[in-house]
């Protein structure tokens, strides 16, 4: 390895090697290897059941929850290991945020909805507390749509504010990643439109990586595109020579909408 390709794998934001999940006797990823850079969106696509959300929920963590859940290979962020026994779980998740793919505003104020994160590791500070709130509110767009109902439930809201009231929540404990599984597709196309916009502004200070089963909005929002089927990873590739000039026949067909 030449000194420009180790200084380049020094600077991946997450590397995952190798990886093979089971649930139970079932295989569900089937050794999945990619790497991801600072500041990217990559987006994750393929048909359904074809593993990508099972691969994002594995960047949190989040499997961890399923009882017959097992992985092989390794996933590093920032060069960790983040299977590693001694990793504490909840630090990463502070690190590599999850938005859902229905809003799941809690039933709590608009303020206190985007501050829950600061609470629970013990921020009690109103100045800081509001600088947040404001602070996140303005990067999702919607601070002058709220500012003068923050004491309001975040549930009155709309779908798509209620969206942006889960990001901003997401990002008010300063992750470095945001996963975004399906984020819009419980929304109209005016608010996918307005998060799509935002996924755009966000990339300069986080990476991003979403699951969607929307093709357009992969080629609207992402850099790079990942094709899962059956568990493998097909194809990934910067998202314009994936979708104009796929190297696999598979992902032909899925984008030509021949499967899927």
């Amino acid at each position: 390895m030449n000194a420009d390709s180790s200084a380049r794998t020094n600077d991946l934001k997450i590397s995952a090697q190798n990886v093979n999940v089971y649930y139970g006797n079932n295989h569900v990823i089937k050794n999945v290897s990619l790497d991801i850079y600072p500041n990217e969106v990559i987006a994750f696509i393929g048909p359904s059941g074809c593993g990508k959300s099972t691969f994002l929920r594995l960047l949190n963590r989040m499997n961890d929850f399923i009882e017959s859940f097992r992985m092989e290979g390794k996933i590093f962020i920032d060069n960790e290991d983040i299977y590693n026994k001694s990793i504490k779980v909840e630090e990463l998740r502070k690190k590599v945020g999850m938005v859902f793919q229905k809003p799941n505003p809690f039933p709590k104020s608009i303020y206190e909805n985007v501050v829950y994160g600061l609470r629970i590791q013990g921020v009690k500070d109103r100045r800081i507390l509001d600088g947040v709130v404001e602070k996140t509110l303005q990067q999702v767009g919607i601070w002058d749509e709220v500012k003068d109902k923050l004491n309001q439930s975040a549930l009155a809201l709309s779908g798509g504010q209620q969206q942006r009231i889960c990001i901003a929540r997401t990002l008010a404990v300063e992750p470095s990643v945001v996963l975004m599984d399906e984020p819009t597709s419980a929304l109209d196309p005016i608010s996918t439109a307005t998060i799509e916009e935002l996924i755009y502004h966000l990339k300069k200070d986080y990476t991003i990586v979403i699951v969607t089963h929307n093709m357009q909005q992969a080629g609207r929002v992402s850099d790079k595109t990942a094709f899962f089927y059956m568990g493998e990873l097909i194809e990934y590739s910067d998202t314009r020579e994936l979708f104009t000039n796929p190297k696999v026949e598979l992902t032909q067909k899925y984008i030509t909408g021949r499967f899927g």
